[in-house]
């Protein structure tokens, strides 16, 4: 099975212009993502999907592949699928630009479900929420799984609905995503569905058409960048595992 994963990235970011350009400590932040993505055992090609020349030039300047798509796309989902159908490749990864702390070891724990079950057609990730404020935080989009480890609903809401106080364990989702490349293709498809507008993520399509998402349980640590301030705190943060020998 050939895996590829790649990183949708957009210059014109709306809160964050330039996002995929800025530094870390010194490096562009696109150039993090595929370096860390790049140290994953089994992912067999790394790519950056972008509508941007300037990103094109940062990523070749640091020798990654790149593919251009289209600027009309409204979701890194739609470049993904387009991006796609020039790499042959029976596993897809979505890996978000914005994740520079984003771990090949991490990466590898999403792809090996794929080889023990050859049906499975969607994956990702969720992680224990520790913080209370997170769970009422609606830009924190949390997940309910069975007891099989697949996807019941993902929410911007507190889910589940704790009438009673009791004791609860609540989830943070990771929107880091394997597709196969089949499914990948008729996903982007499909019209978007009423859960999905409703509650804007798109993997509720997927569930409203009948896919089974597996969401796997990890303890990696990932910041997400969406401003300039969070860039200070991926660069806190690998400062201290550097001096932890991390």
């Amino acid at each position: 099975m050939k895996v590829i994963a790649i990183i949708p990235a957009r210059y014109a970011s709306t809160r964050f212009p330039g996002k995929p350009l800025a530094k870390i400590q010194g490096i562009p932040m696109i150039e993090h993502v595929y370096r860390n993505v790049q140290s994953s055992k089994l992912i067999d090609e790394v790519w950056v999907a972008t509508d941007d020349e300037r990103i094109r030039q940062a990523v070749s300047s640091f020798g990654g592949k790149c593919v251009m798509t289209s600027p009309t796309h409204q979701t890194g989902t739609d470049r993904l699928a387009e991006a796609s159908e020039h790499l042959a490749a029976d596993l897809v990864i979505n890996v978000q630009g914005d994740e520079p702390l984003i771990q090949g070891t991490m990466l590898d724990e999403l792809v090996r479900p794929f080889l023990d079950n050859p049906s499975l057609e969607m994956a990702t990730f969720k992680t224990k929420i520790n913080n209370v404020e997170d769970v009422q935080d609606p830009n924190i989009v949390k997940v309910i799984t069975n007891g099989s480890g697949y996807a019941i609903y993902f929410s911007r809401s507190p889910i589940p609905y704790n009438r009673d106080n009791r004791e609860v364990d609540y989830y943070k989702h990771i929107g880091v995503y394997a597709y196969k490349e089949k499914f990948l293709k008729k996903f982007v498809t499909l019209p978007q569905s009423p859960l999905e507008l409703a509650e804007s993520l798109e993997q509720l399509r997927a569930l409203e058409n009948g896919t089974n998402i597996l969401v796997i349980e990890t303890n990696h640590e990932l910041i997400s960048v969406d401003t300039p301030e969070d860039l200070n705190r991926v660069s806190r943060y690998l400062d201290i595992a550097k001096e932890l020998g991390k």
